[in-house]
């Protein structure tokens, strides 16, 4: 017999339905620790992740290279369709990954690149030499990751990348304020 706790429900209100969905995951889930013989599932995977740690290094040098074909993609061909979609993957790949694959001081400048291109309307408008910036500062951050002063360096870069990015952000969007609320946090002082 199921139990009412874990089945679908729907609560009706005067506008709308709530449907809760039966929770089918819960039944797979247990609090207790495994026996003594059983296999930990977190342990093999945390296991399995350390054997492939030795590849993370690589897997980032491949990540940053892409990022650097989109880059050179651009450059030579601007600002297209094609070129942002590709541009912004690859950062937003890198944003995603940095952490798991042992970098995560790249994750920021990678998110500011990924707002660079998401939150600017007219994508041609974008400076190169600003994508460029991103992109040189994702590659230099990952090259000197074993410096011990890289996370603070990295912090400063993605600082001031932040800083030219929102700028530009808040003067491309002047007349859409509430873009501008979600690129600054905070409503426009001046009127649109």
């Amino acid at each position: 017999m199921r139990s009412k706790k874990h089945s679908a429900a729907i609560t009706t209100y005067g506008d709308h339905e709530v449907i809760r969905p039966e929770n089918k995951l819960r039944k797979a889930l247990t609090d207790a620790p495994p026996a003594a013989g059983d296999d930990d599932p977190v342990a093999q995977a945390e296991l399995a992740l350390a054997g492939l740690s030795a590849e993370f290094g690589g897997w980032m040098n491949e990540e940053c290279e892409r990022l650097d074909r989109c880059r050179q993609t651009i450059v030579s061909r601007g600002v297209t369709e094609n070129a942002k979609t590709a541009l912004f993957h690859a950062a937003h790949d890198i944003k995603g990954q940095a952490a798991t694959l042992g970098f995560p001081a790249v994750a920021a400048i990678a998110d500011s690149l990924c707002r660079l291109i998401e939150f600017t309307p007219q994508p041609n408008r974008i400076p190169v030499k600003l994508i460029s910036q991103h992109v040189d500062a994702v590659r230099a951050v990952h090259r000197e990751y074993a410096r011990s002063d890289a996370k603070a360096l990295a912090a400063q870069l993605n600082h001031k990348l932040r800083d030219v990015t929102d700028h530009f952000l808040v003067e491309e969007n002047r007349t859409r304020p509430d873009i501008i609320e979600q690129i600054t946090g905070a409503p426009p002082l001046t009127p649109t």
